[in-house]
Formats: structure tokens, sequence, C-alpha cells
């Protein structure tokens, strides 16, 4: 969908950085928005921008808070982990909801964000991407950077990509990390972040460290993927915890991806001496 395709957007806020540039691009082009913060996960800097907190259980009064605000659209974006749902305490819509919500949930990630934009559309709102809201967030292709993967790094993405088209398969993540062909940890529900965590935590006999940098960190969509939410995400700290683990680089799927603040990302990865590389899908 093009960019300005719909009246007044609504960003429907989880954790992390990404509603936040959402919402900042939004005020600064001076494009009518309004943020359905979801609490107590949307970061606190959401509350300079208009919008309203809720529960992820008050889905009905999240809905209501959107079209009395006049959003025909809605982005979904920023990090949410799958609920307790025995400890919800719904109201009405989000009541009516759950039976198609919970059958998704026991299919995997993908299925449950189907379903939730599903119930957006049944609430009458169009679902766009983020890319679609600020251009440029995909990622694009080839080094981004002053660094480039060495033969050795390619390999690794080589086998780190195949890794993770194998595992979407089976809703399983969208990120790997792989030193010289060995896979040190694939991404689960725990996220980049604790994956990376967990590999800087290895003998340094299986990993690189700062002052001879190994393997590589891949992230890509599942094969099949709902590409209009939970496209994988890099950032800041994607590079920083890359870079605490050893790491020689990171490389993301080109036009699969997005890259959140992409020239201060380059710009780390530079000083940190990593490569940021966006690889071709059909030929790694």
């Amino acid at each position: 969908m093009a960019e300005h395709a719909w009246n007044k957007l609504g960003i429907i806020a989880g954790g992390g950085d990404l509603p936040v540039r959402l919402a900042e691009h939004c005020r600064g082009q001076g494009k009518p928005y309004f943020v359905a913060r979801i609490a107590p996960l949307a970061s606190p800097e959401l509350s300079d921008h208009p919008g309203a907190d809720n529960p992820l259980d008050k889905m009905g009064a999240r809905f209501a808070a959107l079209r009395a605000a006049g959003c025909d659209a809605v982005v979904l974006a920023g990090a949410v982990r799958r609920p307790d749902f025995n400890a919800f305490d719904p109201d009405e819509r989000t009541r009516q909801m759950l039976p198609a919500i919970l059958a998704a949930a026991a299919l995997g990630d993908d299925q449950l964000l189907r379903a939730l934009i599903a119930e957006c559309e049944t609430d009458g709102f169009t679902v766009v991407g983020a890319e679609d809201v600020l251009g440029g967030l995909l990622a694009p292709l080839g080094a981004l950077g002053a660094h480039k993967p060495d033969t050795a790094a390619m390999a690794d993405i080589r086998r780190a990509a195949a890794l993770v088209a194998a595992l979407g398969a089976f809703d399983v993540g969208q990120g790997a990390v792989v030193c010289a062909g060995l896979a040190l940890a694939v991404e689960a529900q725990e996220g980049t972040d604790a994956m990376l965590a967990r590999v800087a935590g290895l003998p340094r006999a299986l990993r690189g460290a700062s002052d001879a940098r190994r393997g590589v960190l891949v992230k890509r969509p599942k094969p099949a993927q709902e590409r209009r939410v939970d496209l994988p995400v890099i950032g800041l700290t994607t590079i920083e915890n890359a870079a605490a683990a050893g790491l020689a680089g990171v490389a993301i799927e080109a036009q699969g991806a997005l890259i959140v603040d992409r020239e201060a990302v380059v710009a780390r990865a530079d000083a940190l001496g990593l490569f940021v590389l966006g690889f071709d899908p059909d030929n790694p």
C-alpha cells in the first residue's frame, strides 16, 4: 500500500524503538496520527504523543479509542511477548476475539498475528506495514558500511540463512548465530537480545571476541510470513549486542527486514568493526 493511502493512522505500539520512530515521523511530517499504547510495554517516549493507554487484554477499549480519534488505518509495531492468556481480564471485545486468538496461538506466532490482523480488519481498520508509513526502513541489498564479510563470514551467512528458513517452516524465530559453520544459537521466544546474550556467555573457543571477531547474526522472515507485521528488525541495540558476543557482523534479508535508525546503526557498526549486510534471499 502506498503512503498517504489513509486519512489518519493509528499506531498500536508495543515495546522498543520502532513505534517511537513511526510516531516521530508522523509528527515531523504533520500527518494525523494516534498512538494506542499497549500498557505497560510501550516506551515512555510515546507519552508525549497523542494517544491512549490500554493493557493488552483491553482490545475493545483500544479499538474504541482509535475510532474516536478518527483512525481508518493501523500499524502494529513493537515487541509484544506472548501473554499468559489465563491471566487475562478481557473486556467484551477481547472476550469475543479469544476463541479465534487462542486457536491461532496454538499454531504459532505467525498464525496468531494473522488472527490479530483479521480482528483489526473486522473492526474496520486497514492494516499497513511499518515500511508503508516510514519509507527507507527495509534493508537494501549489499554491504551498508565500511566493513564487508570475508569468505568465512559469507559461508556462515549462507548456513545461518538456510537454518532460519528451515526452522521458519515450523514458525520458530527469525534469527540464528553461526560461527565457523557451527550453529551457536537459534532465536525462539526469548528474542534477539537474549539470544545474543547467550552467545556472549559461550566459551571463547566457540565464538569470536573484540580482538578476533568471528561468526554472524542472520535475521530473515519466516517462509510465507504475513509481512505487514513482525518483520525482523535490527537497531543500535542489535549492533551493540552482536559486538559484545564477538561477532563479525549482522546479515539481514534485503527487502525482508527493517533497520531502525539506519545511519546510526551503520555508524556504530563501523566504529565497532562489524559489517552490516543485506543479502539476496534467493542467493544468500
